[in-house]
C-alpha cells in the first residue's frame, strides 16, 4: 500500500506542517474491530486529544471533544482547540450508531444534511483512554483519521500498539500540546 502524506504550508510562518494522511488504495481496510459492548452513555464527557494522525481541519493545540446526550440515539459533540493567536476554535457535531447491533461503529455529522463519516471507537475503558479510527473512501484513494484520547492531559503511548496492529501509520501521529499552563484559556 502506498501512503502519501500531504504537506501544507502555514500561511503566516512559512513552516511546513505534516498534512492529511492519504492512502492511494481504493478501499478503507480496517484490521481491528470496534469495541465490543460499547456503552455510549459511559463515553459521555470530556476527552483530551493526546495524539492524532495529521489532518487539515484541526490546527490548534489543547484539543478536547466533549460528548453529551442529545436524544436516546444521538450524542452531541463539541470539539474545541486553542489556536496560535490565542482564540478558541470550536465546532459541534452529531454522532450516532450506524447500526444499533454495532454501537461502537458510529457516524459523525459536522454540517447539517452532509453525509456522515465513520467514527469507530476501537478501544476505551471509559475512565482513562479512548482510541478512535475513521476512514473515508474517495474513489481512487482513501483518507485515514485516528485519535488517541484521554480523560486527563497526559500521553497514552501504549495505545499506539493497538493502532499499529490495525494498520495505522503510528509514525505519522502528531502529539497535541495538553500542558495545563499552556491550555489554561480552554478552562474559561
Amino acid at each position: 500500500m502506498l501512503i502519501l502524506s500531504v504537506l501544507f504550508s502555514s500561511s503566516c510562518s512559512g513552516k511546513m506542517k505534516a498534512g492529511q494522511v492519504i492512502s492511494l488504495t481504493l478501499l478503507c481496510v480496517v484490521a481491528a474491530s470496534a469495541q465490543e459492548n460499547f456503552d455510549a452513555a459511559r463515553y459521555l464527557g470530556t476527552w483530551f486529544n493526546i495524539q492524532k494522525l495529521p489532518d487539515v481541519f484541526q490546527k490548534g493545540e489543547c484539543s478536547t471533544a466533549t460528548y453529551s446526550l442529545k436524544s436516546p440515539e444521538v450524542v452531541g459533540v463539541l470539539n474545541r482547540e486553542l489556536l496560535a493567536d490565542g482564540t478558541i476554535n470550536s465546532i459541534t457535531a452529531s454522532v450516532k450508531a450506524k447500526d444499533p447491533s454495532e454501537p461502537a461503529k458510529l457516524e459523525v455529522s459536522f454540517i447539517e444534511n452532509s453525509p456522515p463519516v465513520p467514527y469507530w471507537v476501537l478501544s476505551t475503558d471509559y475512565d482513562n483512554h479512548g482510541l478512535v479510527y475513521s476512514c473515508t473512501d474517495y474513489g481512487l484513494f482513501h483518507v485515514d483519521f485516528a485519535w488517541i484520547m484521554s480523560r486527563k492531559q497526559e500521553t497514552i503511548v501504549e495505545l499506539q500498539s493497538i493502532l499499529a496492529s490495525a494498520g495505522v501509520s503510528v509514525d505519522k501521529l502528531l502529539a497535541t500540546n495538553q500542558y495545563e499552563a499552556y491550555c489554561s484559556a480552554m478552562s474559561q
